[in-house]
């Protein structure tokens, strides 16, 4: 699998990357086994996790499977840090909070660093630069090799790579921001990746399959082994069952049939080679799955189908997000 730098960083990371949201939930440490192993023998690498995926589970099944299965010096393990099980307060951006959550993720994992540590949202309690101290402190400790930022507006993520900037070599310069993007959800090209671009972080792009909503598989109804069919997941899926999905979708499946492949391999394939964008986040739930979804390693969209699906997917820009001067 080819491999690309990550944001203006010399961090390389395969440019497909391996989701672990529903491990130790929905996918049991057999299946999280296959997927693993399916994911390294495809030349993949990233790895992305979160302090907060099954309750912690989801990093132990991957600290498990860590050596036994796939040597740890063959993957860059990304994980996550901030997001709270409490109502009154999502999302705790305190350095405290942050750096004890690292190191409980490292003791699940079962390795002395990660990878790549992202703020798994921004903390309007919390003073950014306190929050970005955190990041210092992990990669000046050798307990992250690389730090980035998850769900941060453009302003957010503007100003905190801006701050990093400011004092080099001191401060560690953000390598990423994980946000969602597909063909059902494109609001990160008003500000989020423009100042993304500007500033040398890259985009990992989650749920990049519209939440398997693009491959197709709910043309017809929500099949009652998906995701959709689920009834922790199903309020995830629904917002993209409208009718304005549904005719993006019809335009995927009628370019996969255009190009014999299929609507998973269009999608994924249009968002990983968009401007900025460093590697797909995706997410399986078998080895079947991420099969089919590693194969669009050989595919490359002709210009005129990326045309085609940015005309039928285009968000409205309003004044000031992009070029106004013609309004």
């Amino acid at each position: 699998m080819e491999q690309r730098h990550l944001g203006r960083t010399g961090l390389r990371v395969s440019r497909i990357g391996l989701g672990t949201l529903t491990w130790g939930r929905g996918t049991d440490e057999h299946d999280a086994a296959d997927l693993l192993k399916v994911f390294w023998e495809a030349g993949g690498t990233l790895v992305d996790t979160a302090d907060v995926y099954g309750d912690g589970e989801a990093e132990y099944l991957l600290g498990r499977l860590i050596e036994g299965l796939v040597p740890r010096r063959d993957l860059v393990i990304s994980t996550k840090a901030g997001s709270v099980p409490d109502p009154d307060r999502r999302f705790d951006g305190s350095r405290g909070h942050l750096l004890s959550a690292l190191d409980a993720s490292l003791a699940r994992l079962g390795t002395d660093y990660v990878d790549l540590w992202h703020i798994h949202a921004y903390d309007p309690d919390t003073p950014l630069d306190e929050t970005l101290q955190a990041l210092d402190l992990a990669v000046s400790s050798g307990r992250a090799r690389y730090a980035g930022v998850s769900n941060f507006c453009g302003w957010q993520l503007a100003k905190a790579a801006t701050w990093q900037l400011a004092v080099p070599g001191i401060r560690t310069r953000l390598a990423s921001t994980q946000m969602e993007y597909s063909l059902l959800q494109r609001g990160v090209e008003r500000e989020v990746l423009p100042a993304a671009l500007d500033l040398g972080v890259g985009l990992l792009p989650s749920s990049p399959l519209g939440r398997g909503v693009l491959t197709g598989k709910y043309r017809s109804g929500t099949p009652s082994d998906s995701r959709g069919g689920s009834e922790h997941l199903a309020p995830f899926v629904a917002p993209y069952l409208d009718e304005t999905a549904s005719s993006i979708v019809d335009a995927v499946t009628t370019a996969a049939d255009g190009l014999a492949v299929t609507p998973l391999q269009v999608a994924l394939a249009w968002v990983r080679d968009r401007p900025g964008v460093a590697a797909p986040i995706v997410g399986a739930r078998n080895a079947q799955q991420l099969t089919a979804a590693l194969s669009v390693e050989t595919l490359s969209l002709p210009d005129e189908i990326c045309r085609a699906l940015d005309d039928v997917s285009a968000p409205v820009h309003h004044y000031p997000d992009h070029d106004w001067s013609t309004l």
